[in-house]
């Protein structure tokens, strides 16, 4: 147990974030694979540590989201960690469908080589259209 009046720095240190936003990186647990990197305020912390559902801050609806809460594809946490500076967070997850919003697995489904060309290296698992509607309508 953390005794209280330590001068260990709190973890994660919000206040070294910008907005006190820090990165979290959700990484599937079984396989290593990077799923994402989105944005945890200490609320957004604190939830996920409570329901063990990661739980992100959205910089453009300025709110919490739960991932999963709409799509059903949701990340339950198996542990959580913190860097060195206590600055960003890493989430070992297991995930449940697609973490992407673009119906992929992992968001990084996109490889870049030495000539800067851009190509797809994952299938989509979701329509996105199917999940999220369509943006347009």
């Amino acid at each position: 147990m953390t005794d209280p009046s330590s001068s260990e720095p709190k973890c994660p240190d919000f206040s070294r974030g910008t907005d006190g936003l820090l990165p979290a990186i959700a990484q599937d647990a079984d396989n290593g694979d990077v799923l994402m990197l989105a944005w945890m305020n200490a609320e957004a912390w604190q939830q996920t540590l409570r329901t063990g559902r990661a739980t992100y801050y959205s910089r453009s609806r300025q709110a919490l989201w739960c991932k999963g809460e709409s799509s059903g594809h949701a990340q339950h946490i198996v542990d959580a960690r913190v860097d060195c500076d206590a600055d960003a967070i890493l989430l070992r997850v297991r995930q449940v469908g697609a973490a992407c919003h673009n119906g992929f697995r992992s968001c990084f489904y996109r490889t870049i080589d030495s000539d800067a060309k851009i190509s797809e290296n994952a299938q989509r698992l979701v329509d996105p259209k199917a999940v999220y509607g369509d943006p347009s309508s």
